[in-house]
């Protein structure tokens, strides 16, 4: 029953049962959807202007496009399930083959070489090799790198390796050295989660390796094994004009029925109803007029344990660290000498690689034939962005104008077609503070105390990246399995 119909039929409304989602990025949005389709009376309150989190848009130079998140993962059909049931299966799209490069300094003896661009193993997984010996691989470690990387396939894998906690830079290290996981590995987890592979969470960046690597005896066979599980193609997809679409798909859908949609909307605490039945929120000062009966807390993870922190003070003890502050700069540039692509889709960069500040940048009109198209010849979209967890206090400038002239001395020097100012049609900076996830090791463990602290909340459950691991393919997954089991 919608809100209209509940207001059309004032004496059945107290049969319809009620529910409350706080925070309106996709886990959000994804969590009141389905409350709302389990016959649920839903509001959602979002403490920003907008809903979407990291997946909305924004206009550069009369091109409207994605300001956060630009794709998903394939490994699983989460995504394009969701996407199907918003009737927008048949603009699913996948990246252009030229695929994406590294730019790095390699190892010669015990110096750095020159900075160089190469393009990346096309048999990985984090950057780790399926086969160690790939002239992809060599090209990139060097033959010495491939001999210790192969000594993996006959090494045999220890408990801590297979069961322990244990990072991803400790299991790389151990299994295939340093050139593979600081010349490989290293960028990608840069790039992809901001963070040195030391800190992160092995079974939570790259579920299900470990299982493989034990069953197969290796790691590179581990993860031949699970690129043969994948779906075949490219690892991830969007959708044609943005994946900024996807929020405004949901937005819509919620509204059509009749969800209660609340931006500029702070919960500033929680707390349970009258005689402990259901729960109520308080939002900017004023608590809701009647107890819900489900309440589902889905923003970032130290807001959410605060929020929690009354109803569930074991649940403290888990607040989780925030990430690093994010910069992405989208330049639109005059530069037909890109025409070609000449470094793919992108490039990842090596943490102290000298000359080039970003982590990261993305091609994003060679990348999308879509975007291609409407940017048309001669013209190009490229993101830039900034932010490590060990980068130094002050790496990312606090100045938009500063990032931007950044941005376009990194982009020159990474797609090695030098640009400047005059190039640069239209840019904007997006700024996204503490909000990446950070994965240490033991992370899953955290997750699973946390949700066992709530567990005997009836009615109680959280969502979020922080708990499902980055990327909207975890975070939608684990948003509508959590909310199926207890829906009911």
């Amino acid at each position: 029953m919608t809100h209209a119909e509940q207001a059309a039929n004032p004496g059945q409304e107290e049969s319809v049962p009620r529910a409350i989602v706080v925070g309106g990025g996709i886990a959000g949005l994804v969590a009141a959807r389905e409350l709302s389709l389990t016959g649920h009376r839903v509001d959602l309150f979002e403490a920003s202007g907008r809903f979407g989190g990291c997946v909305h848009a924004h206009e550069v130079a009369g091109l409207m496009l994605d300001a956060g998140a630009e794709s998903f993962a394939v490994r699983s059909s989460a995504v394009a399930d969701l996407v199907g049931e918003l009737d927008l299966e048949a603009d699913i799209v996948t990246p252009g083959p030229a695929g994406s490069w590294l730019y790095h300094a390699p190892a010669e003896g015990s110096r750095r070489g020159a900075p160089r661009a190469l393009p990346m193993p096309a048999t990985a997984v984090l950057g780790i090799p399926a086969d160690p010996w790939a002239d992809d691989v060599k090209a990139v470690i060097g033959a010495a790198g491939c001999v210790r990387a192969a000594t993996d396939l006959a090494m045999p894998v220890t408990r801590r390796q297979a069961t322990e906690p244990i990072s991803l830079g400790d299991l790389v290290h151990a299994r295939m050295g340093q050139a593979v996981l600081e010349q490989l590995v290293t960028p990608i987890a840069a790039g992809v989660h901001s963070a040195d592979p030391a800190t992160l969470d092995v079974d939570t960046v790259a579920p299900g390796l470990r299982e493989a690597m034990a069953k197969h005896h290796s790691l590179a066979r581990g993860v031949a094994a699970l690129r043969a599980s994948a779906p075949a193609g490219s690892a991830v997809a969007s959708l044609a004009g943005g994946m900024h679409r996807l929020t405004s798909a949901l937005v819509a859908e919620l509204a059509a029925a009749g969800v209660g949609l609340h931006t500029g909307s702070r919960v500033s605490s929680l707390r349970p109803g009258a005689g402990n039945a259901g729960w109520e929120v308080v939002v900017d000062g004023h608590a809701s007029p009647e107890a819900a009966d489900r309440l589902v807390v889905a923003t970032p993870g130290a807001a959410a344990v605060d929020l929690l922190a009354s109803l569930v003070p074991e649940a403290a003890a888990l607040r989780p660290a925030g990430g690093p502050g994010i910069a992405l700069a989208t330049l639109v540039v005059d530069q037909p000498e890109l025409d070609d692509a000449p470094r793919g889709t992108g490039l990842l960069v090596a943490p102290g690689t000298p000359g080039v500040s970003a982590k990261a940048l993305t091609h994003a009109s060679a990348k999308w034939a879509w975007l291609g198209d409407e940017a048309g010849p001669g013209t190009h979209v490229l993101r830039l962005s900034y932010g490590r967890l060990n980068d130094a206090p002050g790496a990312v400038p606090p100045d938009d104008a500063a990032v931007r002239d950044l941005a376009i001395a990194d982009a020159g020097t990474l797609l090695g077609t030098p640009l400047d100012a005059a190039d640069v049609v239209g840019w904007d900076v997006v700024r996204y503070e503490a909000t990446l996830p950070f994965a240490t090791t033991g992370h899953r463990d955290r997750v699973a105390a946390f949700r066992s602290a709530i567990a005997g909340r009836p009615g109680l459950e959280a969502v979020g990246a922080w708990l499902s691991g980055t990327g909207l393919a975890s975070v939608i997954a684990d948003a509508r399995s959590r909310l199926s089991i207890t829906a009911s």
